[in-house]
């Protein structure tokens, strides 16, 4: 009896696109911001300035979650592209079971234990982003999807940072056993969105037609789509690299860059900030699915790109010369960082294999582009946990955000040269 109505509510989805659109949208939006709050609720501590080893236990914290969740993006280009559909969704439940694990190791075990912990928690969530796209990818509104998906982290992180902040003010939980409290809050909506996201019907002939089909990628396939699109993604990849390390460094220690500048703000302040980051995204970016033409809407997202760094290095200088107060600097680097960000986690890479006619998953060119970008947020946080220790964390962000700014319009530049080259009539 089940199962019949299982299969009666897929048909149904499939004989109604707007209400697939709108269930596919929301379920996906919903099951990864409930992963946030797996991941980044803990980021809102400051673990009452302890250390370990010479070091701030938050940073060793962070470093440890960081270092999995590499990994995790690493092992991702693997997993998440043989993963095939019927194995999605027990793969997500149990991967966020192994993360909440890890928090519970945090609130339970001394700090050198903790540090294992939290290498635990990251180690498997880095590969959820990829499972949960892999229900979108390959469709004509995967632009749509794709966008509601990719705003879900930017308003995610404000949320569950503020739930964690309220449950220790007034709840009285401490530091330690906040993140696995807040997580544990998330698991009924989780459940909620996996269940319909199972429901969802595959591509049907008209996506396949106008969008490639999307199969899952053995070690060959991979090779293959890597060598055809290798000179431009190396430029794309690149400037990927610099966008993770400017939000993570943004996202991760924006308590500390506040504490930093003496700047005493409510803990409502980071649901604000990233509110208004997300809605700013939502309205720049949801006009483009309309753009059929895979090769004028891969251009138009290198403009959206160049103009979201820019902004970044505008309100750096703004702020640092004193023309706007701390929450607009916090949201239009927040506005700008997603900007550029956003298309790369999801709908650049469909666009793109899609404009080339290649066969193979947008999941795992993005896994590409994420494994590199966490690797060189673990270089540079090691780094400064052991030689760089004399630049502050508010020094470090705004270099980099520097560097971003001046280095984007060049890398994309390159990469557009590139495609253009090798460009292929679209479908």
């Amino acid at each position: 009896m089940h199962s019949t109505k299982t299969h009666a509510f897929t048909r149904w989805m499939s004989r109604n696109p707007v209400a697939f659109t709108l269930l596919a949208s929301a379920s996906a939006f919903g099951a990864y911001t409930c992963m946030y709050a797996f991941r980044r609720p803990f980021t809102v501590g400051t673990f009452g300035g302890r250390e370990l080893w010479g070091f701030k236990l938050k940073v060793l914290l962070v470093v440890a979650q960081m270092i999995g969740y590499a990994l995790s993006k690493f092992t991702g280009i693997k997993i998440v592209s043989e993963a095939r559909p019927g194995q999605r969704i027990a793969m997500i439940i149990g991967l966020h079971v192994v993360a909440w694990l890890g928090l519970l190791m945090l609130a339970v075990l001394p700090p050198e234990a903790a540090l294992v912990g939290m290498f635990l928690n990251g180690l498997p969530l880095g590969m959820i982003w990829g499972l949960v796209f892999s229900f979108l990818e390959g469709r004509r509104v995967t632009e749509f999807l794709g966008l509601g998906l990719s705003v879900s982290f930017i308003f995610a992180s404000g949320w569950v940072k503020s739930v964690g902040s309220w449950m220790m003010g007034a709840w009285g939980v401490s530091e330690l056993w906040m993140p696995a409290a807040t997580a544990a809050l998330f698991v009924p909506p989780l459940a909620l969105c996996l269940h319909v996201m199972s429901r969802l019907p595959p591509p049907d002939e008209r996506d396949i037609a106008e969008r490639t089909k999307r199969e899952p990628m053995d070690g060959a396939a991979r090779l293959r789509l890597l060598r055809e699109l290798g000179g431009p993604l190396a430029f794309l990849v690149a400037l990927y690299v610099l966008l993770s390390v400017y939000r993570d460094l943004r996202d991760t220690f924006m308590a500390d860059v506040l504490k930093e500048l003496d700047q005493a703000v409510p803990s409502g302040i980071f649901a604000q900030v990233e509110t208004f980051a997300g809605l700013g995204v939502l309205a720049a970016l949801s006009g483009l699915w309309f753009i059929r033409n895979h090769w004028r809407a891969l251009a138009t997202y290198h403009v959206v790109v160049v103009l979201g760094t820019s902004l970044v290095g505008i309100s750096n200088w703004l702020f640092r010369a004193g023309h706007i107060p701390t929450f607009w600097w916090l949201s239009l680097t927040g506005l700008g960082i997603y900007l550029a960000y956003v298309p790369f986690n999801s709908i650049f890479f469909d666009r793109l294999l899609a404009a080339t006619r290649r066969v193979g998953t947008a999941s795992f060119l993005i896994y590409v582009a994420d494994a590199s970008g966490y690797a060189a947020s673990v270089m540079l946080y090691l780094g400064r946990l052991f030689s760089l220790k004399h630049i502050s964390w508010t020094q470090l962000t705004w270099t980099t955000g520097w560097i971003l700014s001046i280095t984007a319009p060049l890398l994309l530049g390159i990469a557009w040269l590139l495609l253009e080259r090798q460009r292929r009539p679209s479908a």
